[in-house]
């Protein structure tokens, strides 16, 4: 990276984008090299005019940011994306990630944070808006939820139907006799329905076996 930081404004509104030109022109660590209206003008000026840092817009009616980060993203020499938008929504945002922009920031970011987040992209680092960094913890979370609960319904498949209902009742913390009572059956039924449960599921414990009932049901 050079000691300035070479950016490009990529913004369909030309007084934010004007704004944003003279913010970043007003460090001594940063320059404006080119500036588009849309997300193709963004990826040919990148093409042209060498950069670091590409702040760009989301919605821009010439062609959306999103494409353009990915275009980008894909050229020899690719600058880093930095989406700078309104549009605090979750669909945006993990597209904007996705096609492999560095960072996410909203349009009333602090400047300073702004100037930082520009440091910290063309280095190399990450940087989201505290909102957006704790929708992608969640969504995160929700994902490997996601994974357990087909990997455990795959595990499930493997039981017959009855013990599938062994197992229901077993992870509602029922003993083997009330297993016995709930389904009318005997106790030594259910416990040779709960060693095999076990013995399919290759688990050591009946807490065990109602965790993947769980997350079977997630």
């Amino acid at each position: 990276m050079s000691e300035i930081i070479r950016v490009i404004v990529a913004d369909d509104e030309a007084l934010v984008r004007a704004a944003l030109v003279k913010m970043v022109n007003s460090r001594p660590d940063m320059e404006v090299v080119g500036e588009a209206a849309s997300g193709p003008q963004a990826v040919r000026c990148a093409q042209t005019q060498r950069c670091e840092v590409v702040l760009m817009d989301v919605r821009m009616p010439g062609g959306d940011g999103i494409a353009a980060t990915g275009q980008l993203r894909a050229l020899a020499e690719p600058p880093q994306v930095l989406v700078l938008t309104t549009f605090d929504l979750d669909d945006y945002v993990f597209a904007a990630l996705e096609a492999g922009s560095a960072g996410f920031l909203l349009k009333d970011t602090d400047p300073e944070r702004l100037f930082h987040a520009i440091r910290a992209v063309a280095a190399g680092e990450g940087m989201l808006a505290p909102t957006v960094t704790r929708r992608l913890i969640e969504r995160t979370r929700e994902r490997a939820e996601a994974a357990r609960s087909n990997v455990a319904v795959a595990r499930l498949e493997l039981l017959t139907a009855r013990e599938v209902e062994v197992l229901d009742v077993l992870a509602q913390g029922m003993s083997n006799d009330g297993i016995a009572k709930a389904l009318f059956l005997s106790e030594g039924t259910v416990k040779t329905h709960v060693s095999r449960i076990l013995a399919k599921l290759g688990l050591e414990n009946r807490v065990q076996a109602a965790l993947v009932f769980r997350d079977s049901r997630h």
